[in-house]
């Protein structure tokens, strides 16, 4: 079968490779993929710019956002049959004994791992996965929509499950990627009273998308000054909450300067770059700072309804769908701004 591999430790070790196809396994199933988003992961692992505290393997196929059907069924599996529609969460393997396990912050469990890092991913015609990780999709929601299912639910992990905007709230996203876009949505679904989104010049076009989202204020900070920005809404404190889904460490800094004392910052993107500056505005603001990482089969299935009921525009994020063959296309064209998201659709028309 084709798949999109990763296969050295060097930038630009990715390529289309014929592998062998997965082999079902008792209490597994293979999934037929069909639309595969790409992540800014994807896109650092093909350049090998990604955090160096995510150790994978190599070679593995990458892909993490996933939407497919159940073409088949292991021994021991009950409750699916072939031909269901699903998505896949991205803990493709856990421990399911340790402390975390077993409070249900699976996400959390130390020997997790991961579809693209550790364990072959969804940019395949087929992927081997645990029941446990299987959602079915609705029969109203299209596997280009049910694909977004991963990114929307980091962004409703940091947004609701962990920092939790309130109704009013002056919020503040960092980033108008596709994380930095989704969380928008979700903030303004949540009830945010007023929006700002962060981007610089390569986000022109995404930025534009924040706006006809809903954004209230966009802003390019190459241009302006998010802080004389800031300071001229509500009450002139700052910002309730702001999301860092930027990917780079200095962010923070602007974070602390943003958020108002006793707000809070919801930290999603990954930074490996080392800190330069002081985090005591942390301290003398009182701030929490939320580490957002992941999800959990409650996240998707609030997804998955909220896609169902047409609450959450996919539409808008979603610039391009691609072959395989074209991943490069379909790397590069999130790289440089032009979509929000791009994805890879397996199953050809």
């Amino acid at each position: 079968m084709k798949a999109l591999v990763k296969y050295a430790d060097e930038s630009g070790a990715l390529e289309v490779r014929d592998v062998p196809e997965p082999v079902l396994a008792p209490g597994t199933v293979i999934v037929r993929l069909h639309t595969v988003g790409v992540c800014g992961s994807d896109i650092h692992m093909w350049q090998n710019s990604q955090s160096r505290s995510s150790v994978g393997v190599l070679p593995v196929t990458l892909g993490h956002e996933s939407a497919g059907t159940i073409a088949a069924i292991g021994d021991g599996v009950s409750g699916w049959s072939v031909g269901d529609r699903v998505v896949c969460e991205t803990a493709a393997s856990i421990c399911g004994v340790c402390p975390l396990c077993r409070a249900g912050r699976y996400n959390l469990c130390p020997q997790r791992q991961g579809y693209g890092l550790k364990r072959d991913g969804a940019m395949a015609e087929y992927m081997l996965a645990e029941p446990r990780v299987l959602h079915r999709i609705p029969d109203p929601v299209a596997f280009e929509t049910a694909a977004m299912t991963e990114p929307f639910a980091v962004a409703y992990n940091a947004v609701v499950e962990r920092a939790n905007v309130n109704p009013g709230d002056l919020v503040v996203v960092q980033g108008a990627g596709a994380i930095g876009i989704l969380a928008l949505q979700i903030a303004i679904l949540r009830g945010a009273a007023t929006t700002v989104v962060l981007g610089t010049s390569i986000d022109a076009d995404r930025l534009e998308t924040a706006k006809q989202l809903g954004a209230d204020h966009v802003l390019d900070v190459t241009q302006g000054d998010p802080r004389e920005l800031v300071a001229s809404l509500h009450d002139g404190l700052g910002a309730d909450l702001v999301v860092d889904a930027t990917g780079v460490s200095v962010a923070l800094q602007q974070s602390m300067e943003l958020v108002r004392p006793g707000g809070a910052i919801a930290k999603v993107g990954w930074g490996p770059q080392p800190l330069g500056f002081t985090l005591d505005p942390l301290v003398k603001k009182a701030v929490t700072l939320y580490g957002c990482y992941s999800h959990t089969w409650n996240t998707w299935e609030k997804v998955l309804r909220l896609f169902a009921d047409g609450k959450l525009q996919t539409d808008r994020v979603l610039g391009g769908l691609y072959p395989i063959e074209r991943w490069e296309e379909a790397f590069t064209a999130m790289k440089q701004g032009s979509h929000v998201k791009s994805a890879l659709r397996m199953v050809q028309p």
